[in-house]
């Protein structure tokens, strides 16, 4: 098992659902997160002052997934979640240890 996780733009939320839904993932969990990678945050004006915004609001994905899936699943997300501009987001894939569905006790690619 694979666990992805992926940092993407709030309002390309959609979008990735859609694209993942389409290849056949049927769970996920989000997380609205904030942070910043390269762009390093940006300045806003408020009411006159000038002042800067550090951390970015950010969607987090996490899916768990079998290790055949996770290509699939990584272009889904990258096409889904591309603006083009800077801080469209990173995807991480870890490997998953042990996956257990808390109801039925089934482990592995069957808990998922």
């Amino acid at each position: 098992m694979k666990m992805l996780i992926a940092i993407i733009k709030p309002f390309k939320l959609d979008a990735v659902r859609e694209a993942l839904s389409d290849i056949g993932v049927q769970g996920m969990t989000v997380t609205e997160v904030r942070g910043f990678g390269r762009q390093k945050g940006h300045t806003e004006l408020y009411r006159g002052a000038e002042y800067t915004v550090d951390l970015l609001p950010k969607i987090k994905l996490e899916v768990a997934l079998a290790p055949e899936n996770v290509d699939k699943a990584i272009d889904a997300i990258a096409k889904a979640a591309k603006t083009g501009q800077i801080g469209d987001g990173k995807i991480f894939v870890y490997d998953l240890g042990q996956t257990v569905r808390i109801r039925t006790g089934e482990s592995g690619v069957n808990a998922v």
